[in-house]
């Protein structure tokens, strides 16, 4: 009885003390969840530094994070009950607040993490290249290869003149020997020219994931390059080497039958080859046929057709000597042309670019022939321009384009997407005349580095020369004797300048141009080097270390474009208000921490960027008159407006506008006046939180108009007015919101929807009635993220009808759909939406703890047909973490997927049957199956035992 009592007594007395002290305990446990969150903050912020192609977040920080996020987000709920809890509850709350504090201070110890946040991942054995398809030079390729395999040849030297196919050769031999398990490691360098070994040993250091001192010497950089390279076996491809060198000089492991490493170097020297002891294997020309078929194939092989043309051709290909390179860049001048004269023009304009004295000559004149055959200055400007560029860069095209425009090479238009649709045109007749190649990535281009020798070549003599020493390690900037009166462009891309000389002054009055970009250790630019620049029109030191500009650049009035992105240390500019004539003021990433003055004088600005994460409010009247502003950026981090409504609605120049707005009012003023902007075809806004948001810049190739809702109150449908036009939605951390579809009812152009952590949203559209549900008709990629109450992709009430033709239709342009923490969903979507699924190409179901179907049908339990199921464009379908997962569809279905390529299912025990259409010609596209673990593949029940060996070769655990 005394016991009884006592626990009573206790738990009086606990009720009773959290009472007393429940707002000592509230402020305790804020304190507590801020500190969480500042140190999750710092973590998330450590990741993003993270090379994730290196290194692999720790399972248990993964876990650490998801924790402390479910914290924070139920102290929302938390704060919430201490608002509204009566007062004589207070105890019962305080309890449960006690408890909460305990867990955060758990929570909070065990993610310190001593032993860092990731291990390192397995390296790759390297990355593949580009490769153009061969033609002929088998022969040679079956020698190299035989070589490689050889225990008594360990140095290959591949020799031939320029564009004669030795990289596409080997390019070939690389992406080759990454499929096979001969090598740890298959190295691909480009060896710049003139040869610079610092530069030569960080390239083999990075591409082995390792890296080296800078501050070393030439002597210690190899020994310590040397130990690296005693690690791994591997095959090393150094291409179009110009100068001679050793091994030992560099730091290379010399290959022996010990170590079973190999090195293969191509040149145009034999010299060169036979200095570095290689076995040399000559690249000859094609052949005659050769070289016809593949003239043929570029230039199209309905030319044969046209009467007479045939033995014309033939002589055309008898100049191009047996170069693929010449053959390709020729070929490509004279597609489309039919007119005999015209061919036979050309033939004669041929035979007199390649008479020359020596044999590179004789090879760049034929190259050249297509680069005249542009018959336009301004296209062969563009052309030209591209050698500014590092060799072997990937050029982004967008970025191309804005250097033209900056550099008046394209001309003034009525619009900057005019400008820009004008650019792709050049690109597009640049690659169809072969002068600029498709790069890896999309969207990209490259200049193959014969070409950009001729364009070098080009503009190495007369009156406009330029300089280019881009990407060539560069330490110091070119002495002031290089610096000549006839210099119209100098280019020091990506070097390692830290300093330029107090007193240097270069006299150039014709230099027009000037790049210093991605020199990250120039900190200082002094006062005198812009003194006789004067005639200077584009000045880019975007991604520099500068921290200050001299005075002397506001006597630049000449100039027109101004970059200095990502300038993170520089936080004062002088006065810009002489520049009358700039055009564009790039500043995004800079470390400003007020705007430069004299801005608002800058009335031909047509392009200004001012994202800078330390700058706040504009002051007032800044960009009032800046009517010809065409490109407007102002996004950060702020607790106030960063620009003012009544000033953007005036620039009726406007075409693209990014732009971040704290209040909700705010935004909401702005969309009702955006009819004022009426030639506004782009847009990202950013409203509420600026943290964490990571979003696509424009292209004017791909129209973008896009909201971002981060944290903000919604409750109603007043509460939210969004533009008409708009393509690109996420909403994420809005806790108030539950149905979105009420603000969606007038929008009709949606691509892109991304929910994420809104924990009151359920459903993706909910309606009476399904004729709203056609908002989703051009939807093209749909993410729903971390909703803990979301159950369904559609919810129709009980008094709708599931009916065609009308529903099948809600998702018809659907492309991607990516479903990661739902925790209440249990099916994906149910069969009837299927039909209008027919445009699908990617599912990815991730940790949805409660997924139980992926397909769903009711009907299914009593109908004891085959269903079959039809999904014709799904590419990729992954399932990941989902411990309840029994059915990928109905337990008598099929699914048929005839263009399905890869299978992910990992983690998904309660899964034992896969449901696809796989065996004979149905798959003809799939590439692999990713399972895990291998005993859950083991268990799986088949109808048909030929299924499951069919599927072996493609199993990858």
């Amino acid at each position: 009885m005394d016991s009884l009592k006592d626990a009573i007594l206790g738990r009086v007395g606990e009720y009773v003390d959290s009472h007393i002290n429940f707002q000592k305990d509230v402020d305790d446990l804020r304190e507590r969840v801020e500190d969480l969150k500042r140190r999750r903050n710092d973590k998330e912020t450590e990741l993003r530094t993270v090379d994730l192609l290196k290194k692999k977040v720790k399972e248990e920080v993964h876990g650490w994070l998801e924790n402390a996020r479910r914290i924070i987000d139920e102290m929302l709920d938390i704060e919430e009950e201490v608002q509204n809890v009566p007062y004589l509850s207070r105890g019962n709350l305080g309890r449960r607040v006690r408890q909460k504090i305990h867990e955060v201070k758990e929570i909070y110890d065990r993610g310190s993490f001593p032993e860092g946040l990731v291990i390192e991942r397995p390296p790759p054995i390297g990355s593949s290249l580009v490769i153009e398809n061969l033609v002929g030079e088998v022969d040679v390729k079956n020698k190299i290869r035989k070589y490689l395999r050889s225990d008594e040849v360990g140095l290959i030297g591949v020799c031939g003149i320029g564009g004669v196919g030795k990289t596409t050769i080997m390019k070939h031999i690389h992406n080759e020997l990454l499929n096979e398990a001969t090598f740890n490691k298959v190295i691909w360098v480009t060896v710049s020219h003139p040869l610079n070994i610092i530069k030569l040993q960080g390239d083999i250091a990075r591409k082995m994931n390792r890296s080296l001192n800078d501050d070393e010497d030439e002597l210690e950089r190899a020994s310590r390059l040397m130990d690296i390279m005693k690690t791994v076996k591997y095959a090393l491809i150094l291409d179009d080497v110009w100068d001679k060198f050793t091994l030992q000089k560099v730091g290379i492991l010399e290959p022996t039958m010990e170590n079973g490493c190999k090195i293969v170097v191509t040149s145009r020297s034999v010299d060169i080859c036979n200095y570095l002891r290689c076995q040399v294997v000559k690249v000859p020309p094609l052949s005659k046929q050769e070289s016809l078929n593949l003239f043929l194939d570029k230039v199209g092989r309905d030319i044969l057709q046209i009467s007479d043309l045939e033995e014309i051709v033939k002589l055309t290909v008898d100049e191009c000597a047996g170069l693929p390179l010449a053959i390709v860049v020729i070929a490509g001048s004279m597609r489309g042309v039919k007119d005999i004269c015209e061919w036979r023009n050309a033939l004669r304009e041929l035979r007199q670019c390649v008479v020359a004295a020596d044999l590179e000559d004789e090879i760049f004149n034929r190259l050249k022939f297509s680069y005249d055959r542009l018959q336009n200055s301004n296209i062969q400007n563009c052309f030209l321009y591209c050698s500014l560029y590092p060799e072997d860069y990937e050029i982004s095209k967008k970025d191309l384009i804005e250097d033209w425009i900056c550099e008046g090479l394209i001309e003034e238009l009525g619009s900057r997407r005019e400008k820009h649709d004008k650019g792709y045109t050049i690109i597009n007749r640049l690659e169809n005349n072969c002068l600029l190649e498709k790069g890896y990535k999309s969207r990209h281009v490259q200049m193959h580095d014969v070409l950009r020798d001729m364009a070098l070549c080009i503009k190495s003599t007369g009156p406009c020369r330029y300089m280019v020493k881009s990407q060539m390690g560069v330490t110091e900037i070119p002495h002031e004797n290089e610096w000549t009166e006839d210099l119209e462009k100098v280019s020091l891309i990506a070097n390692k300048i830290s300093y330029i000389p107090i007193n240097m002054s270069p006299k150039c009055q014709m230099l027009s141009t000037l790049i210093l970009k991605a020199n990250e250790s120039l900190r200082q630019i002094p006062e005198c080097l812009f003194a006789n620049l004067l005639g200077l029109k584009s000045l880019d030191l975007s991604f520099t270390g500068i921290e200050a500009l001299p005075n002397s650049i506001c006597n630049l009035e000449n100039l027109t474009t101004l970059i200095l992105r990502g300038c993170r240390h520089l936080e004062c500019i002088p006065s810009l208000a002489k520049l009358k004539l700039l055009k564009k003021l790039d500043l995004y990433g800079a470390g400003l921490l007020v705007a430069p003055r004299g801005i608002e004088m800058l009335v031909n600005l047509e392009y200004l960027d001012l994202s800078c994460p330390k700058l706040g409010e504009l002051p007032e009247g800044m960009i009032i008159n800046l009517f010809r502003l065409q490109y407007l950026c102002k996004g950060g981090i702020s607790t106030e407006e960063t620009i003012r409504v009544e000033e953007v609605v005036r620039l009726k120049m406007l075409e693209s506008f990014e732009g971040s707005f704290y209040q909700l009012k705010d935004f909401n003023s702005f969309v009702s006046k955006l009819k004022h902007l009426g030639r506004l075809s782009h847009f990202i806004f950013v409203v509420g939180s600026y943290n964490n948001v990571h979003f696509r810049k424009f292209d004017y190739n791909n129209c973008l108009k896009k909201v971002i809702l981060q944290d903000c109150e919604i409750r109603g449908e007043d509460d939210l007015v969004l533009p008409d036009d708009l393509q690109d939605l996420t909403i994420g951390l809005c806790s108030t919101v539950s149905d979105v579809s009420i603000f969606l009812k007038n929008i009709t152009q949606l691509r892109r929807y991304e929910l994420w952590k809104c924990k009151g949203i359920e459903c993706v559209v909910s309606s009476s009635s399904l004729k709203p549900l056609t908002v989703m008709n051009n939807l093209e990629y749909l993410r729903l993220s971390h909703l803990p109450s979301f159950c369904d992709l559609v919810r129709v009430t009980k008094t709708t009808e599931w009916h065609a033709p009308t529903s099948p239709h809600i998702f018809s342009s659907l492309k991607e759909l990516h479903v990661v923490m739902c925790s209440k969903m249990k099916k994906l979507f149910p069969c009837e939406l299927l039909p209008g699924l027919q445009n699908l190409g990617r599912v990815n179901v991730h940790s949805c703890v409660e997924m139980e179907e992926i397909i769903a049908w009711e009907d299914a339990e009593g109908n004891q047909t085959t269903a079959a199921f039809t999904l014709p464009k799904l590419r990729i379908l992954i399932v990941e973490e989902l411990p309840e997962l029994k059915r990928i569809c109905p337990k008598r279905g099929v699914m048929i997927c005839d263009s399905l390529e890869v299978i992910k299912i990992w983690s998904c025990p309660k899964l034992k049957r896969i449901p696809l259409s796989l065996v004979g010609n149905r798959s003809p596209s799939l590439k692999g199956i990713y399972v895990e673990p291998k005993e859950w593949w083991e268990s799986l029940e088949w109808e048909n035992p030929d299924e499951k060996n069919a599927l072996l070769p493609l199993i990858k655990f």
